[in-house]
């Protein structure tokens, strides 16, 4: 675990990413983005927790590690495929190329889970053996390895819908992809996600199941978009348990960052409720989580940057080069 003493940055949280000066501010529920006049978009990541469709809370240093943890995979697999990435002014900061974002979720999967109600673990449960254009056998078990990585790709809705479970031939058939880039995204998808089962093994982790997005440049070139198996998109489990925990039929050892949903949905209707007062011990506890996944996905130490009276201020400072980028 990262000797951090998390509780004593309990109010060193990026809740609120706003900065006037830059242009085109979009706040999503947990990133505020900025598009420049030259076709960069400026992505800070704050530190806002969300769930049940609204903020929780803050987590010290959660934008901070799922920023840096990005950017160890985009570096990682930049041989694979292309990304958007442009510069890291700060570690909360993502300064990337603005793309059209395809309207397919690619989701791969190596293993029988999930929980969501478009995870290949939940239909199986449901009684489908056929799902996504392919067919799995009976009697397999939660959580069990499939034989090969398979693709589970989503629609993507940008205006509040619900995603919903499609087939390459719905893909096509809807004209969602062309048959070229369903068939570059396929490939770059699988290739990306063996890339990172084989590096999450040599660290003692599983890689269970990720997502990617895409999007198109200008040029019509295939880029990888948002971010890249970072604890918030992906289902690492820890290698050294596995086995013994499949076996007795319990649930793989994680990086368990859902003890504040839990911690809410036990006291309250959460989405209706007022959310009530989350304490800071369990705060810090999930900041520790954050920070020993990035120690133990990237195999580095994690130490914040503790420049500037907060977190904004420090951003600020490092973005002003940009204020006049209207």
């Amino acid at each position: 675990m990262p000797s951090i003493d998390f509780a004593a940055f309990a109010s060193r949280t990026l809740d609120d990413a706003t900065i006037p000066e830059l242009p085109n501010h979009y706040r999503g529920k947990v990133r505020d983005n900025y598009d420049l006049a030259d076709g960069r978009r400026v992505i800070i990541a704050s530190d806002r927790l969300s769930a049940f469709d609204r903020i929780l809370c803050a987590i010290p240093f959660k934008g901070e590690v799922l920023t840096q943890t990005a950017r160890f995979w985009f570096e990682a697999t930049a041989d694979i495929c292309a990304n958007h990435v442009l510069d890291y002014p700060d570690p909360n900061v993502l300064i990337c190329r603005r793309l059209d974002i395809l309207p397919v979720e690619i989701v791969v999967r190596g293993y029988l889970a999930g929980t969501t109600g478009t995870s290949i673990l939940t239909l199986y449960k449901q009684g489908q053996r056929t799902m996504y254009g392919m067919t799995l056998p009976d009697g397999m078990r939660d959580n069990e390895k499939l034989a090969e990585p398979v693709i589970t790709p989503t629609s993507k809705e940008f205006d509040g819908g619900h995603d919903e479970p499609l087939t390459a031939a719905e893909i096509l058939e809807r004209k969602l992809l062309t048959p070229a880039q369903w068939e570059e995204l396929s490939a770059t998808a699988i290739a990306l996600f063996k890339r990172g089962q084989q590096m999450a093994e040599e660290r003692g982790l599983i890689l269970a199941d990720t997502k990617y997005e895409f999007g198109v440049a200008p040029d019509g070139t295939i880029v990888l978009a948002d971010e890249i198996h970072t604890p918030d998109r992906s289902r690492y489990w820890r290698q050294a348990s596995y086995e013994a925990r499949f076996q007795a039929g319990k649930r793989p050892d994680s990086f368990d960052k859902d003890v504040v949903r839990s911690w809410v949905a036990a006291r309250c209707d959460p989405y209706r409720d007022p959310i009530p007062d989350i304490p800071e011990d369990l705060i810090a506890s999930t900041a520790a989580v954050y920070a020993e996944a990035f120690e133990m996905i990237t195999g580095r130490s994690f130490a914040p940057d503790l420049e500037g009276d907060t977190v904004l201020e420090r951003i600020r400072t490092r973005l002003a080069p940009l204020f006049d980028g209207r």
